[in-house]
């Protein structure tokens, strides 16, 4: 086994939900990161608590082909399942139309968000026989049982050869019985087992198996594609946290159960849960945000940027305030980039004492915010605490463009420059779009933005005429609309508040 980091820098150590601890992530293949993500069901629009976890599994993936590694991303659609069918019923179409429809949108989605399109999208209707092959093979080896059309894993039978059940979520027998779905027509010889596969109903899907017409349980899918496409044992897989019990519990007793290989995957990674005032952002619960109105009212860096200021194991509180402050912060990276290009394109001056100290510092930030970006990164790919780095080196552009009055040295110029690549490159690690944060700011239409503009210019007149209270007057004003100007040596810029 290698360890991923190693011989590429520090070794990149993220929390494992198996082990309850923080481990080096380790491979199969040297070189070779094998991933697995549980996917959507497409019944409705994505949503942000959707978005997030995609989001966590898309940074770790350009981290870690960033520090050199090729990673096999695979990622499911799941559909065909209960949520789906009572939405074809709901519409009064089949459930392939709900489907298509829904991973068509997805897909729009997930590609305005900015996310790396995983290299394998495999979809459970495509996968049958593999899974009625997965089944029967369980059912030989013992480890399920045919009950009237349906089939069942035997998490007792599992239990006595493996005694891993529950290890993933750390549950006791009496709460996994508890946390155990029993529907009233199962015929389960224990609360604790579950269906491989369901018998059909009436105006259902269905496929022709040994045991009747039915289609897969939810669990058997995640099993079957990820030993197809990754083989096993395989590296890592991923999810959000409220998958942990009973999907990839379940996820687990199966496919060791068909390898007989324990542990099936070395490493598993969660996210966790995105709320709306405390609780669990859910389609069910009505209190969802989609990721297209998302996007629309916001954009993909400020969504971005809200995912990681949060490290991915810990719950994030959706609000339009939140979102509004890191919109404000990304425009403290775009000043920062403009301040930095402005300065750059200034005559050169002379090499003085204080245009030294000013490059030593700058450097200074720049070799210590790479340095702690990545010790954040490799300890379980804390994000936030990265971000705060880079935030360091935004405000030594910021201060270096608003306070210093004479011109740059040519080895300043060489920091900036110098300062400018590293913070770019480090963004775009992130994922973040950078042509987006390098745009100059636009007001919504032209003519609103050719109005502030005259008014920056009529204020700088006044100015120059020492009517002080007429430009400070217009200044704040233009503070009541959420426009901040700053007067710098190179003129007055402007930026939302």
């Amino acid at each position: 086994m290698k360890e991923v980091g190693k011989g590429m820098g520090t070794p990149l150590r993220l929390y494992n939900t198996r082990t309850r601890q923080k481990e080096p992530l380790q491979t199969r293949e040297a070189g070779v990161v094998h991933l697995y993500v549980c996917g959507l069901t497409p019944y409705d629009s994505m949503h942000v608590g959707h978005a997030r976890t995609f989001v966590v599994f898309d940074v770790l993936r350009r981290y870690l082909e960033h520090k050199g590694w090729q990673v096999v991303h695979v990622q499911n659609w799941t559909d065909i399942d209960d949520k789906i069918i009572r939405r074809a019923h709901e519409l009064g179409v089949s459930a392939r139309e709900v489907a298509e429809r829904f991973i068509a949108e997805a897909s729009e989605d997930c590609q305005s968000l900015g996310l790396l399109r995983p290299h394998l999208m495999p979809r459970v209707t495509e996968h049958i026989p593999d899974i009625i092959r997965a089944i029967q093979t369980l059912l030989d080896k013992g480890f399920a049982y045919a009950r009237g059309g349906d089939v069942y894993f035997d998490v007792s039978r599992y239990e006595s050869e493996f005694h891993d059940y529950g290890l993933l979520s750390g549950q006791t027998r009496d709460e996994l019985i508890a946390g155990a779905r029993v529907e009233p027509d199962e015929h389960k010889d224990d609360p604790m087992d579950f269906a491989l596969w369901k018998s059909a109903k009436p105006d259902e899907p269905f496929w022709e198996s040994p045991w009747g017409a039915g289609r897969p349980g939810w669990h058997m899918e995640c099993s079957v594609m990820s030993l197809k496409y990754l083989g096993a044992p395989f590296d890592l897989h991923g999810g959000a946290n409220d998958l942990v019990f009973p999907h990839h519990e379940n996820e687990i007793a199966q496919s060791q159960a068909l390898t007989g290989i324990k542990p099936i995957v070395t490493h598993w990674m969660h996210s966790g849960v995105v709320t709306v005032g405390g609780e669990k952002m859910s389609k069910s619960l009505g209190n969802f945000v989609t990721l297209r109105d998302a996007l629309k009212r916001h954009g993909k860096n400020a969504l971005r940027l809200l995912f990681l200021s949060t490290h991915y194991r810990s719950p994030l509180d959706y609000t339009e305030e939140r979102v509004e402050g890191a919109k404000a912060s990304l425009g403290r990276i775009r000043m920062a980039l403009e301040t930095i290009r402005n300065r750059l394109a200034l005559p050169t001056g002379e090499a003085t004492d204080a245009a030294q100290k000013r490059t030593e510092q700058l450097w200074e930030v720049v070799r210590e915010g790479t340095r702690l970006f990545y010790e954040a990164m490799d300890d379980d790919l804390n994000t936030a605490e990265a971000i705060g780095y880079l935030f360091r080196m935004v405000g030594a552009a910021l201060v270096t463009g608003v306070t210093v009055k004479e011109m740059p040295s040519a080895s300043e110029k060489e920091a900036l420059l110098a300062l400018r690549e590293r913070l770019m490159s480090l963004l775009g690690v992130l994922g973040f779009d950078l042509a987006d944060l390098e745009a100059p700011q636009r007001l919504d239409d032209a003519l609103s933005e050719n109005l502030l503009q005259l008014l920056v210019e009529v204020r700088h007149q006044l100015r120059q005429r020492k009517l002080f209270d007429l430009a400070d007057f217009i200044r704040s004003r233009l503070g009541d609309f959420g426009i901040t100007l700053e007067d710098t040596p190179q003129g007055t810029r402007w930026r939302r508040s």
